[in-house]
């Protein structure tokens, strides 16, 4: 029990070492207590190993303490859940994922009444009833039986009248979607069906393993999407992670778009296309293309800590078109206040029928006017914790006077090119995650190895 400990997106721990059924029982017995007999929960799950024996065994420990379940019949994206605890009104919503961690991995989201994803206020009042009651095993036959629905149909509808449909139908552009052995499968085939939309899948099918990769959609493991855009002529490639929240994409010719791009893309695209007002919500470790955009969108812009749910919850309560992390996850004004890849994919897509370009011609036309950033991030795993400090690091990088630090989740260095150097240690082992952005992949590049050569000596 003490490994159980809720981080950035829920708990996560491997299956059969401190992913247990007795561990996901505790688990399900901390939220049962936290929300009272009476309440109302939606539980779903991905397509990972024992995905569904978990999501079964979460929902029997909840009906045994009095609550109200309904349990997804089938695997489903995250925000598929998000939507129906949001549409049918439920009090709670519990998602058995891992997203995208390793195949031996599984995990338990926790999701608010809004379909949004539940704060540290939640997340740490469920942890503090970890073993406080004994798990009720035993159900009383007046407590009423779990019921078993179709959690997917409404949120394919939804999308559906949610996307200009009419406006997308006649429209013939190719687009190839990688759900990287996901729960997302093939959902966008249903939300485009009677459309002219030429769509193909890769990796669609359910394989617990991922095929020996992870299902996380970053351009390391999108190779084989990179090589199927270009050689098949698809003007738009799509790739979502393990339970389909989150989106990276390619462009025509096999050219990869960072997910920091497209958060901008989608932003432009809902206020000058579709006539969406709001602000735009990016995290600290995000991109200065988003400043350039909501500036000349004459819009506000907000920053958060690194992690959904800080965007999740600002969209509850402020007047936001599009929010986004730099790791793909993308929230957007009208739908609910959580991320959702197919959503991003189909957003884009609709981008291009508007303005009747590919999406590399958009996005090369977005960088001519708002200045082309390159973007990189590096995992630095050492062998003791390092914490940094902002008297211990330097007051100029590589030539560049450091102008301004931000140091509320990590610290961030900006320097007067508007380049940036940012360190953010990771909370539960020794790892230095290492972010640097600069108009030039060299000068990006070699800040990011200063910051490793910074964060070694401190060892």
């Amino acid at each position: 029990m003490s490994n159980i400990k809720f981080g950035t997106d829920g708990w996560r721990g491997i299956i059969a070492d401190d992913y247990t059924f007795e561990n996901l029982k505790i688990v399900s017995q901390a939220v049962a207590d936290y929300m009272g007999s009476g309440k109302n929960i939606a539980v779903g799950f991905d397509t990972r190993f024992m995905s569904g024996v978990f999501a079964k065994l979460c929902a029997e420990v909840l009906r045994n303490n009095g609550l109200k379940v309904i349990l997804s019949d089938r695997p489903l994206p995250t925000p598929a859940l998000s939507f129906a605890v949001s549409r049918k009104k439920q009090d709670l919503g519990v998602m058995i994922t891992a997203s995208h961690n390793p195949a031996e991995y599984n995990g338990f989201k926790i999701k608010v009444s809004s379909g949004g994803a539940a704060g540290p206020e939640v997340t740490s009042a469920v942890e503090a009833l970890l073993g406080k009651n004994p798990v009720k095993a035993d159900s009383d036959s007046t407590r009423g039986n779990i019921k078993t629905e179709n959690l997917v149909s409404d949120y394919v509808k939804f999308i559906r009248s949610y996307i200009d449909f009419k406006k997308i139908k006649n429209k013939k552009f190719k687009v190839l979607v990688d759900s990287m052995y996901g729960s997302g499968d093939s959902f966008i085939a249903e939300v485009l069906k009677g459309s002219s939309i030429k769509l193909e899948f890769l990796r669609n099918t359910i394989n617990p393993s991922f095929g020996g990769s992870r299902p996380e959609p970053v351009e390391g493991n999108l190779e084989e999407l990179k090589k199927r855009v270009k050689a098949g002529k698809f003007d738009l490639g799509i790739a979502l992670d393990g339970d389909a929240d989150r989106i990276a994409a390619v462009a025509k010719g096999g050219v990869f778009i960072h997910p920091q791009k497209i958060l901008g893309l989608l932003a432009l695209h809902l206020n000058q296309d579709k006539g969406l007002s709001g602000g735009i919500v990016k995290t600290i470790a995000g991109t200065t293309m988003i400043d350039k955009i909501s500036s000349y969108l004459k819009v506000k812009l907000y920053e958060t800590p690194v992690g959904f749910k800080y965007i999740s919850n600002l969209m509850e309560k402020e007047d936001i078109v599009a929010g986004g992390e730099e790791a793909g996850g993308m929230g957007v004004k009208g739908y609910i206040p959580e991320r959702d890849g197919t959503v991003a994919g189909l957003l884009l897509l609709e981008m291009m029928v508007y303005r009747n370009r590919s999406i590399g011609e958009i996005l090369d036309e977005t960088e001519k006017q708002f200045g082309r950033y390159y973007y990189l991030r590096d995992d630095l795993h050492l062998a003791k914790r390092v914490e940094p400090k902002k008297e211990d690091l330097p007051i100029q990088l590589l030539g560049k006077k450091v102008v301004s630090v931000k140091d509320y989740d990590g610290i961030k260095l900006i320097c007067e090119d508007e380049s940036w150097l940012m360190f953010r240690a990771s909370g539960t082992e020794a790892l230095m995650r290492l972010y640097s952005e600069a108009k030039s992949l060299k000068r990006s590049a070699e800040l990011l190895k200063l910051g490793r050569e910074i964060i070694l000596k401190m060892q």
